[in-house]
């Protein structure tokens, strides 16, 4: 790392023109060439997947598409003719200008079922056909356009399906990243040593940005892709790059020339900067074990922000420091100096030896918080967010509501059972037969006549007599596939295989049922290893593991409770609970435990640097928490920022992401780090470092943050 920073200041111009150069060109690039950003859920092997393969290979492509509904209601009935008159102007308009769009009239002979009971609700399906992110929001945009135009006194028209969801009015990283600057003024006193961490971020997290929007070329990247990825990368980032500024600037004050304090600064804080951002990685790369293509990706995404965040924290930012010098310190704010010394870790020393006086309490009260707090993941429901999840003033909410008041709440997300002939076309006595059995199941209200979608596959929507996110639905599901399909099958030459959003929904739980323990014992046993060979003991590892899984625990209880049990959800712009994500806790879980990693590196390196120096593990904690309390809490509120700044964004499952987040890292940098585990390690005295002799005599030694030692100063040509 010294070879590294000295090229990097020397070579300061060099370096930053090469940074420039690399984010301009890979941006360029970007524009030019980038793919299209699709989110395609495939469950291989899958019977939901099986079914939707067999409607794409039989040429029903359309029905494979994005899916809208067009909702209206009208006071004097919809069979009224000035009505009537009104939506069969607004389907033709859509047929002629929205190209590659199936709509399914309520009005067409057979269609019937799309008007309800009362007569004065009813529905139109538009079927999309299969298109790019950019071209589905411009068709979008059309309907919208034309069902403005519907002007019918007592007539309501809405839009319901994800295609017609409202784009967000700003950008949320925006905010997160205003937040982070506060936080640095605060944090360094000064505009230039605020500055260098986000110029750093910005430069990674951009340049990632563009690679991201290029790898769409041969990997399919889902939409919310790039704001996951700049969501941790902005986040890391900041955080990596403050520890080095941190301790760059704690250099200076020692005494130390600019170039000597770089060099030391990459040798001590670099190192670390290097090894939490590999620790991040491999539980990011740890995701690819759950065999979902479109997880793979945002993974690929997330390691590609952490990787270049990282590389520009140890190679553009010691030139920036090159640039500063001296000045580092200049342009600073009109508030209360910092005294040197022990007055600023006075605070920390003092906690701890707080904590350290009581550490019964302190251990047996945060360990009871974070249970308590991780108590509803025992509840927790895994499913997908519907447009019922929206606002109540949006268009989407409100045909959600028209259609659950006027079908029945099973009508937002139907299942769908597609029967295949095995001798040609479907017998039409065999079809009739799997309908009425379908409509005779426990809890289905209704069913549609058999549709043919090819020469030999014919397709029947059932309606649930529960919502779409209801449990009782996943019953329905398991309903048919148990009892009604292996019935029809060995009576007819019908294979009946059932799909649709309850369905997917069964058979996503199951696949990553299968594979989420592994995964998570894969990114366990990983850390656990590598915290052995950092510290040489074992008790260590074991308690860091189970630190971190009780404040993961704790952040996913407030998640349930806020997104699945409705506490407060209306503060955060959520129209209405929901069950969690079913991706959701496996990506969660990947990012967490990567960034609770990071501080417990940071922590307990330099306690044990302390204890390795002193021999005295009280002095030790006490005075290693003295001198990381302030930049981990300084670190952990940019993250908390950053993160929460996604829930004022509009999509839910990014509400859900970065609330998660947010929890995470305050219980871990607040609960855990300040609280439990100095508690912890008074309490285990020098049994914290225990390993058995022979073992320690066979692991190799990984120095995450060297010792600080005497940086010999250059004769000439020292910087600034």
């Amino acid at each position: 790392m010294k070879r590294l920073a000295q090229f990097c200041y020397r070579r300061r111009r060099y370096v930053v023109g090469g940074w420039i150069f690399l984010l301009v060109s890979a941006l360029a690039l970007s524009f030019a060439f980038a793919g299209e950003f699709k989110t395609e859920l495939r469950l291989p092997g899958s019977e939901s997947q099986e079914a939707v393969d067999l409607l794409e290979d039989s040429g029903s492509i359309q029905r494979t598409g994005e899916q809208g509904q067009v909702v209206f209601e009208a006071e004097q009935g919809v069979d009224d003719p000035a009505v009537r008159e009104a939506m069969e102007s607004l389907f033709a308009d859509i047929r002629t200008e929205v190209e590659g769009v199936e709509v399914v009239s309520p009005y067409e002979d057979g269609n019937s079922h799309l008007i309800a009971d009362n007569g004065r609700i009813a529905y139109a399906e538009l079927n999309f056909g299969d298109r790019n992110f950019e071209a589905y929001t411009d068709d979008a945009d059309i309907v919208r356009d034309l069902r403005e135009e519907v002007q019918v006194e007592g007539l309501r028209v809405e839009l319901g399906g994800f295609i017609f969801a409202e784009a967000p009015v700003f950008s949320s990283e925006f905010i997160g990243v205003a937040a982070a600057i506060i936080i640095l003024i605060v944090a360094f006193g000064s505009l230039i040593a605020m500055g260098l961490p986000i110029i750093t971020a910005l430069f990674g997290i951009g340049t990632g940005a563009a690679i991201i929007g290029l790898l769409t070329q041969i990997i399919e990247m889902p939409e919310f892709t790039t704001q996951v990825a700049a969501m941790i990368g902005i986040g890391v980032g900041i955080d990596y790059a403050l520890l080095i500024v941190t301790r760059y600037r704690n250099a200076l004050h020692a005494g130390l020339k600019p170039e000597p304090a770089v060099v030391l600064s990459l040798d001590t804080s670099g190192r670390a900067v290097v090894f939490a951002g590999l620790v991040v990685v491999i539980a990011l790369l740890g995701m690819f074990m759950m065999d979902l293509t479109f997880i793979r990706a945002v993974s690929i995404a997330a390691v590609l922000a952490v990787l270049l965040t990282m590389i520009a924290a140890i190679t553009l930012l010691p030139a920036l420091l090159g640039f500063a010098g001296h000045n580092i310190d200049k342009l600073g704010l009109p508030h209360r100096k910092e005294r040197a010394g022990d007055a600023e870790r006075s605070f920390w020393y003092r906690w701890s030896r707080f904590i350290q006086a009581h550490p019964w309490p302190a251990m047996i009260a945060s360990a009871a918080v974070l249970m308590v707090m991780a108590l509803p993941v025992f509840s927790i429901r895994l499913g997908f967010g519907d447009t019922g999840n929206f606002p109540e003033d949006t268009t989407g909410r409100q045909a959600y509501d028209l259609i659950a008041e006027g079908f029945g709440p099973g009508a937002n997300a139907p299942i769908i059972v597609v029967a295949e002939s095995e001798d040609g076309s479907p017998d039409n006595a065999e079809l009739q037969e799997l309908a009425g059995r379908l409509e005779s199941t426990e809890g289905v209200a209704s069913v549609t006549e058999p549709i043919p979608v090819s020469d030999r596959l014919a397709l029947i929507s059932v309606y649930s007599q529960f919502s779409p996110q209801d449990a009782e639905t996943d019953k329905v599901v398991n309903r048919i596939r148990d009892d009604v399909v292996p019935g029809v099958e060995g009576t007819s030459s019908l294979n009946v295989l059932t799909t649709g959003g309850p369905g997917f929904l069964i058979d996503f739980a199951e696949f990553t049922g299968e594979r989420l323990p592994l995964f998570i014992a894969a990114v366990l046993a990983l850390s656990f290893i590598l915290l052995l060979l950092v510290f040489h003991s074992i008790v260590v590892p074991i308690k860091a593991v189970i630190m971190n899984l009780l404040s993961i625990g704790a952040a996913f209880g407030l998640t349930v409770a806020v997104f699945q049990w409705g506490w407060g959800i209306s503060l955060i712009g959520v129209g209405k609970e929901g069950p969690i994500e079913a991706w959701a806790p496996m990506m969660l879980f990947a990012i967490v435990f990567g960034l609770s990693m990071d501080y417990e590196v940071f922590l307990l390196t330099r306690i044990r640097e302390e204890y390795d120096r002193t021999g005295d593990n009280a002095r030790a904690v006490a005075d290693g928490l003295a001198a990381t309390g302030r930049v981990i809490t300084a670190a952990a509120a940019i993250m908390v920022c950053v993160f929460g700044s996604f829930v004022l964004g509009e999509g839910r499952d990014l509400k859900l992401m970065g609330f998660g987040l947010a929890a995470a890292i305050f219980i871990d940098a607040t609960i855990v780090r300040m609280v439990l585990v100095p508690s912890d390690m008074e309490l285990m005295g020098k049994a914290n470092w225990w390993a058995p002799s022979w073992l320690v005599r066979y692991l190799p030694t990984i120095r995450v943050d060297n010792v600080e030692k005497p940086v010999e100063q250059p004769v000439a040509g020292g910087g600034r």
